[in-house]
Parts: structure tokens; sequence; C-alpha cells
């Protein structure tokens, strides 16, 4: 079953995803519904008000549509991806009513952000060896919390789990982390402040390897693109990680901070030139309604998302199922 099946049938109380949930998949639908308030406010109203005053499909109303999607940072090229798939569709079904034309954008929604893949949020566990995951992204976007977030979740799964250090740069970053390793109960592998963060990573390396760690996850400077140098020595973490594991970095996750909104897009952008960016985690959803920018990076760039952050609580860090984004998106409009 599509992702457009499923939330058709969603709405109309035919599938489990709203039917029947066991405890925990309500609260996480709960967290989703709570979260995504201020985007889905912001994008349904203006779409919603469009469509309420509908007369007739031409020019003008895709011209109207257009600017409706830009307003709820959907992004300049997905609005135009959904708009030129939109008229197409509206050809083809001879659509009329706003009913009509409010399905077919639904649809195009999830066909353009789905493009048949499956499971994307899934994270990668090695086998045999510690599953090394590099956290990167600038300052203040919630990286240091969302690492021990997804670590204080890996350990609840019964797994071990290991932090390495590796922001020697900001002043303070060794302790935050080392703080949220005292909180869960979770060693953290440290330098000095100010000192080499590679030689962290190889420290770290090792012990994650001879105690037998299932995962570890390392924390990064909060690079800022322009800044070369930061760059080059993020690439020399690269180097580290490849010459004691040959994979390399089995995650690379770069942190956004989804109220930045398209801004999010552009650092994307930029960290993917310089380094393989497996996934992305937007912190911050729930106290934006800029939330639509996730659709602007999966068209763009082809990176999934695979957590978002819905509140301030330990366990708000949640995999990103892209049935319950959109459904969070665009239920006011059903």
């Amino acid at each position: 079953m599509g992702l457009f099946d499923k939330i058709k049938k969603a709405f109309t109380g035919e599938d489990p995803i709203l039917q029947d949930q066991e405890t925990k998949e309500e609260l996480v639908l709960g967290k989703y519904d709570k979260g995504m308030e201020k985007t889905r406010k912001n994008f349904s109203e203006k779409l919603n008000e469009l469509l309420a005053d509908f007369r007739t499909i031409d020019e003008d109303f895709f011209e109207d549509l257009e600017e409706a999607f830009i307003a709820g940072d959907v992004g300049f090229e997905m609005t135009l991806a959904i708009t030129d798939a939109l008229r197409e569709e509206v050809r083809m079904k001879n659509a009329k009513s706003g009913d009509d034309v409010k399905e077919a954008i639904i649809e195009k929604m999830v066909e353009i952000y789905e493009k048949g893949e499956n499971d994307l949020a899934t994270l990668a566990k090695a086998d045999g060896r510690p599953t090394v995951m590099l956290f990167v992204g600038v300052n203040g976007v919630g990286k240091t919390t969302t690492i021990g977030k997804l670590a204080w979740q890996l350990k609840q799964e019964g797994n071990k789990v290991l932090l390495a250090a590796g922001d020697t740069f900001r002043a303070g970053a060794i302790q935050q982390l080392e703080v949220w390793g005292e909180r869960i109960g979770v060693p953290v592998v440290a330098g000095r402040e100010g000192g080499d963060p590679s030689s962290v990573v190889f420290d770290a390396i090792k012990k994650a390897k001879d105690e037998n760690f299932d995962y570890l996850l390392i924390d990064t400077a909060g690079r800022l693109q322009n800044k070369i140098n930061l760059m080059k020595e993020l690439e020399k973490m690269n180097r580290i990680i490849k010459r004691e594991i040959e994979t390399g970095a089995d995650e690379t996750l770069l942190v956004l901070d989804a109220t930045t909104g398209q801004n999010a897009l552009v650092q994307a952008k930029q960290f993917s030139e310089t380094i393989d960016i497996t996934g992305l985690i937007l912190t911050k959803l729930d106290g934006t309604a800029k939330g639509g920018v996730i659709l602007s990076i999966r068209h763009e760039l082809d990176i999934p998302v695979k957590y978002i952050g819905l509140g301030e609580q330990m366990d708000d860090l949640q995999v990103f199922v892209p049935e319950q984004y959109i459904y969070g998106l665009i239920k006011d409009m059903l």
C-alpha cells in the first residue's frame, strides 16, 4: 500500500494508523499532532482560504496556489514540482471542484515526497562491531541535546552506547556532553578543550571496539560552512574513522533547526557538498510554522529525514514517519 493510500484510509477510519492503536502508537501520534500544530495551521489555513473561494482552475488559481505553498515554507522548487504535477493531474482527472483539487494536491505532495521508496528513516546497524554515528551541524541547532536523547533511546532498547566529545572548540561543549552522559548513564570519551578532536575520535573508536559497545555517537564542532579550517578538521575526523573502520561512519547525520525554514535547506546543501550526509535530524519542529521545509529538503537533495524533534522531553525525539508527518501537515484540510 502506498503512502497516499495509507493516509486516505486514515481519514476514513479504515486504517490502523489512526484506529485501534496500541498505547505507544497513540502517544507517538499525539506527539506528531501536537508538534505539527504550528506548521499545520500555517500551511492548511492558507490553502483552505484559497480553496474556500475556489471558482475555476486557471492560471490565476495556480499562481495563488504557488503563493500559498511558498508562504507555507514548502520552498520554491518543491512548489513548482507540485503545481506542475497538479496541472497535469487536473487535466487528466477533469477536476472541477475544490474537493477534487484538494485531493489532487495531497496526492501529489505524497508522491513527490515518497519517490517510490520505503523505510527511509531506518538507521544503519553494523554487524559484529560498533555502529559509528557522526553528528554535524552549526552551533545552536540542538545537536548535543539530540545526541543525548538518541543515546538514551538506544540504551533503552538494550544497547551498550558510548559518546565521544569531538567538539573541542566551543566553550562548555565537552562539559555539556558529559552532563548528558551522567544523566542517562552512558560513558563519554573526552579530551581537553581546544585539543585535537581527531584524537578524541581515535580514542573513542578504540574503546568502543575493545569494550564491545554497540553504538558510538560522535559530537563535532558547530561548523559554519565558510569556516574552511573547521571543514578540513571534519574531513580529518572522517579519515581517522575510515582508517579504524574500513567502511567509515555508518551514519553521518546533519542536525538542522526547523525554525530556520528554508535556511535549513541552504545548510543541508552546503554541508552535503563537503561530506556525505546519510540522513537529517530536524529539531524544534514543535516551535515553528516552517515545518514544510522537510518537503523541500527531500525533493531537492534526496537526503532522508530520520528523526524530528517534537518537544523538550527525552522521548520527544521521534523517528520520522512520512504518513504521520503529512497527516499532521494537512489534517485541517480534510
